[in-house]
């Protein structure tokens, strides 16, 4: 089992975005926030052994972190083509890279892990990856703005969904876009941990 700093160490060593696109909101995961939505994921019994769907997968933090944890499988979805060439670099055989839009993705994997757009560029842009996430009974670990709590815990009780956690987790956003003009920014971003029970669609 890999520790949690070695862990750390290994996603910071995964490339960024070649070019961050800002009406995808491509926003890299921070290693220690991927580290802690790995671990919760770990010991709730939803990572090791278990089929995994990273959504909106980006340069791949979330679905080498989930393979190198013990993931059966991941299946990793993006819609930016640069950024999958990028992760189809990393090279484990038990990674998936899909090229695919989220109202293309369907998956029967156990366990969802992703970082969806926050929706501060064009609202309503993480409501694809939810769809996706609650569509069929499974366990979901997602970061979202603070700001999103309302709708979440509104699409988790239309999806018949239970919210077995959230929790604030520091974030610090750095320069990533060209109209950045600042250093870091902290976002006030939770953790969350949902459980779909609700019929398969």
């Amino acid at each position: 089992m890999v520790r949690r700093q070695e862990l750390v160490r290994q996603l910071e060593g995964i490339p960024s975005f070649p070019t961050a696109d800002p009406g995808l909101e491509q926003v890299v995961t921070p290693a220690d926030r991927a580290a802690d939505l790995l671990y919760e994921a770990l010991a709730r019994g939803d990572l090791e052994g278990r089929t995994v769907a990273d959504l909106g997968c980006g340069t791949g933090r979330l679905a080498v972190g989930a393979d190198l944890l013990g993931a059966k499988h991941v299946e990793a979805y993006d819609v930016d083509e640069r950024a999958l060439a990028v992760a189809r670099t990393l090279g484990s055989n038990r990674v998936t890279w899909h090229l695919r839009a989220m109202a293309d993705v369907a998956t029967d994997a156990e366990t969802v892990v992703m970082n969806p757009p926050f929706g501060a560029q064009r609202r309503g842009a993480d409501r694809p990856f939810w769809d996706v996430a609650l569509a069929r009974p499974r366990a979901v670990y997602a970061f979202a703005l603070a700001d999103s709590r309302t709708f979440i815990e509104a699409i988790a009780v239309e999806r018949a969904a239970r919210v077995e956690a959230h929790r604030p987790v520091p974030w610090t956003l750095g320069p990533t876009f060209r109209h950045h003009r600042k250093r870091s920014v902290a976002l006030p971003v939770d953790l969350w941990v949902i459980r779909t029970e609700g019929p398969t669609e």
